[in-house]
């Protein structure tokens, strides 16, 4: 029986493991050896370097500057603000005033007015009454007179006359009662138009 053929497999290297560094013992942190005497304490702690405080910032008042200019310019805005309404209101109430005054000068006027127009009708309703009781009474002497008369040529005299007084009478009237009604309604608007005129600052 003939041995089998031995096959040979083509050879390849291992990987050649990378070095192992070598394992440092740990560093043992001896604790500070306190100094039995003052000095040696004292000299411990002059080695000790001193923490410098941070340099102040160059920037900084330009950064206070930055921000000082919207608040001042805002605090500016707010006072100008707060004069313009104290003046509004200022202004406010004196027209207010002015405005009342005015009111009660133009009442007080009409007021005024009122009571002289009123005492002038009462006038002229005084007038208006004694000349109806001037005209009764002389209607009434007429018919006294006619009731005594002989004849109608006396009739006829007697009714010329008395036409003749009335007419006479009513145009003397008539001439008062315009004369008291003229007086009365310039008497009535003295005050009005005095108070206009010291209104609206015209010259009467």
């Amino acid at each position: 029986m003939a041995n089998p053929k031995k096959t040979t497999a083509a050879w390849t290297p291992r990987p050649v493991p990378a070095p192992v560094p070598p394992i440092e013992e740990p560093t043992v942190v001896s604790a500070p050896v306190l100094a039995d005497e003052p000095a040696a304490l004292a000299d411990a702690m002059t080695e000790i370097p001193s923490i410098a405080a941070p340099a102040p910032s160059v920037a900084a008042p330009a950064v206070n500057k930055m921000f000082e200019a919207p608040v001042k310019s805002m605090t500016e805005a707010q006072a100008k603000m707060r004069a313009m309404i104290e003046k509004s209101l200022s202004e406010t109430r004196a027209n207010f005033a002015k405005a009342k005054s005015a009111a009660d000068e133009a009442n007080s006027a009409f007021e005024a007015s009122f009571a002289t127009a009123k005492t002038g009708v009462v006038e002229i309703n005084a007038k208006a009454l004694d000349a109806f009781r001037a005209s009764a009474e002389a209607n009434f002497d007429f018919v006294k007179s006619v009731l005594g008369v002989k004849s109608v040529s006396d009739y006829v005299t007697l009714h010329s006359e008395f036409a003749r007084k009335q007419i006479e009478t009513l145009t003397g009237r008539t001439k008062e009662f315009a004369t008291l009604a003229q007086k009365v309604a310039t008497e009535s608007a003295a005050p009005i138009k005095s108070q206009v005129a010291k209104t609206f600052k015209i010259a009467v």
